[in-house]
């Protein structure tokens, strides 16, 4: 007998697929910040060193920033594998990664500008446009899928 996929199933396995990308995300903001770190816009960052002004909405340290968007992206893996916290949890994800957006634009401007490497300007230019599926992906996750039942075949008499 073939095994037939539904969609429930499907969307199930697409939760668990996105799950495991923002673990293994969340996973990297601790065992690597340097890599998030210029994601962070500087209007975010708290200066203690007093060279230069604080921005009003720059209430932590680009660590604390990376390591704040390393919890969120565990704890918006761990509601995407709960069916009952998936559609929530789905909406945060779709908006944190449009909110990331700011970042990698950012991120983009700084490497083409002046200090900009080559390194970094192939980094960045491929990491702004994977945000789009990435927000398509985690939308499409927030609608639920109604299993219907595998038609049988006709009993005969």
């Amino acid at each position: 007998m073939p095994f037939r996929w539904s969609g429930r199933d499907t969307q199930t396995l697409s939760a668990v697929a996105m799950s495991a990308l923002l673990l293994a995300s969340a996973a990297k903001h601790f065992d690597d910040p340097g890599f998030f770190g210029p994601v962070v816009p500087d209007f975010l960052c708290r200066d203690d060193t007093g060279e230069q002004s604080n921005s009003p909405l720059a209430v932590l340290s680009r660590e604390e920033w990376v390591a704040l968007t390393g919890l969120l992206e565990a704890g918006a893996a761990a509601g995407l594998l709960i069916p009952a916290t998936r559609r929530a949890a789905a909406g945060c994800t779709a908006a944190m990664f449009t909110v990331f957006l700011a970042g990698h634009i950012d991120a983009l401007r700084k490497a083409y500008g002046p200090a900009g490497t080559p390194g970094q300007r192939r980094a960045h230019t491929l990491r702004l446009p994977l945000q789009a599926p990435l927000i398509a992906w985690a939308w499409s996750l927030r609608n639920p899928i109604l299993g219907k039942p595998h038609p049988r075949k006709p009993v005969r008499q």
